[in-house]
């Protein structure tokens, strides 16, 4: 399997992370990579050695107690410090997956030379990645301000043979974890602290995540709504070009595109038209699917951005001979797209439940909760239910959390961006509207078994053929929470993206 190679010259991709999250290919430093890292370490150990003026985090302590002076013998203690007492979270444990993104944005953060870290260090977090010893790492923790610092702290304990990881499906201490390769821990050197515990890191592996998760839900958003338009007897007109010609978002036209391709050679189109004009649910689909389109396309441009910058604070400029203290570790980029992530994600969800409303309502000649036998048979009742209040619990999450702040450390951090709670609500979003399309599915797919003979599209039969492996048809009463837990696990999987 080829080698990805994490290079300053070579931004990271939202498409090679999509690629290294579905092979899990190994990584590497660049030789570029390393000779900026050492070039900027050696750089501020020289400074260091002449030159005794204050830089925050190097000789002084941290936050609000910047102005305390630490003296040359305790600084690498004063970053084992850092590192002890911030790994103060709680809260769910981050899914592994995340954890591991970490680790690969953090080398990445690093690899520009920027941070004044040992190779050795950077290497390290790299090796951890491609051997997937993963550190246990909390949810809550971060302002999202002042970078990351609760999960940080756990990501990198083990750095020093602390804390725990998971590995192999077993929960170790990190020092009997590091024994199994005979990793001797690091020890921190100047700035290494603070550099690993400073930046975005937890947020932006959320949101890599949840961007990469939410493009295939919208990919998926516009075949099962299609599919819902067949089985509800829909028409195809509000689709049409010049409609969209003439209102040209990009996310709009590019929806309304894609409901024409699935649709064309449908024989179900061509039967007389059973209404004058469809619900918004599914007339407007182009219009709300494609908004949601263009927001995360919004998103995925921060998200990428953010994965090719570093945030930790202060910043070394070897060739300009400065140590600048600033604020790249603030979220409020990520924070703010998180929400938006969150709202678009929602909106996919709040349409769909609103097509599986119309499918089981008894209209267009379709049986009331699609079932042959309704009053003794409940059919598909519920599972509308069921996506109502997963769309209701969506709406109360998408309270944005961006515009929110706290003051910490006796006033000196006096505005925080709260990305961390944004990610991870963004994940409940998401998770959420994967099952309110597998419940819409489910319904779409049970609707059209009673317009046959007549058949759709080739392209839409295959869905249907694909999801019919998975869920059968209900023809009586059954139990439907597993029915309801397989479309959603079908929703995630499925290539949505080469249906044709």
């Amino acid at each position: 399997m080829p080698t990805h190679t994490i290079s300053p010259a070579q931004p990271l991709t939202l498409a090679a992370l999509a690629t290294l999250l579905a092979d899990g290919r190994p990584v590497q430093l660049g030789a570029d990579a390393k000779a900026s890292i050492a070039a900027c370490h050696n750089y501020l150990h020289q400074r260091l050695a002449h030159d005794d003026r204050p830089v925050y985090g190097i000789n002084t302590g941290f936050g609000s107690l910047y102005n305390v002076s630490i003296a040359p013998p305790e600084r690498a203690q004063l970053q084992v410090n850092l590192m002890m007492s911030h790994a103060c979270g709680t809260g769910a444990e981050v899914p592994q997956n995340i954890v591991r993104l970490m680790l690969l944005l953090k080398a990445q953060s690093l690899s520009y030379g920027h941070s004044g870290v040992q190779v050795a260090t950077a290497e390290r977090l790299v090796a951890m990645y491609n051997r997937e010893l993963l550190p246990v790492v909390f949810e809550q923790g971060s302002l999202g301000a002042s970078g990351d610092l609760a999960p940080l702290a756990h990501l990198c304990l083990p750095l020093l043979g602390l804390g725990e990881v998971n590995y192999q499906g077993y929960r170790l201490a990190a020092a009997d974890a590091m024994s199994l390769f005979s990793w001797e821990p690091l020890v921190l050197q100047a700035k290494e602290g603070l550099a690993l515990l400073n930046g975005t890191q937890f947020m932006l592996a959320y949101a890599v995540d949840g961007v990469l998760r939410a493009q295939r839900l919208a990919a998926a958003a516009d075949v099962i709504g299609a599919l819902s338009t067949e089985a509800f007897g829909g028409c195809a007109d509000p689709f049409n070009e010049h409609l969209h010609r003439i209102r040209p978002h990009a996310g709009q036209v590019q929806v309304a595109r894609r409901l024409r391709e699935l649709l064309a050679g449908s024989e179900l189109q061509a039967q007389p038209r059973r209404a004058m004009q469809d619900p918004y649910s599914f007339r407007c689909q182009p219009q709300v699917h494609g908004a949601s389109r263009d927001a995360l396309a919004y998103v995925a441009q921060v998200v990428e951005t953010e994965c090719n910058s570093v945030t930790d604070n202060p910043n070394i400029f070897p060739d300009e001979d400065l140590i600048l203290s600033g604020g790249n570790f603030h979220g409020q980029p990520l924070a703010l797209a998180l929400d938006h992530l969150a709202v678009a994600v929602a909106e996919l969800g709040s349409i769909s439940e609103r097509r599986t409303y119309q499918l089981i309502s008894g209209q267009r000649d379709l049986p009331q909760y699609l079932v042959a036998a309704p009053g003794l048979n409940s059919g598909l009742m519920i599972p509308q239910y069921t996506a109502a209040g997963i769309v209701s619990q969506n709406k109360q999450l998408c309270t944005p959390a961006s515009v929110d702040s706290i003051v910490s450390s006796n006033g000196q951090e006096d505005h925080v961006s709260m990305g961390a709670n944004a990610a991870t609500k963004a994940r409940r979003i998401i998770e959420n509207a994967e099952q309110i399309l597998g419940i819409e599915l489910l319904t779409a797919c049970q609707a059209l078994e009673f317009r046959r003979p007549g058949r759709s599209s080739a392209a839409l039969e295959a869905v249907f053929a694909a999801f019919r492996k998975q869920v059968e048809f209900v023809g009586h009463d059954r139990m439907l929470y597993a029915d309801l837990h397989q479309a959603a696990d079908f929703v995630r999987k499925f290539d949505w993206a080469e249906v044709v």
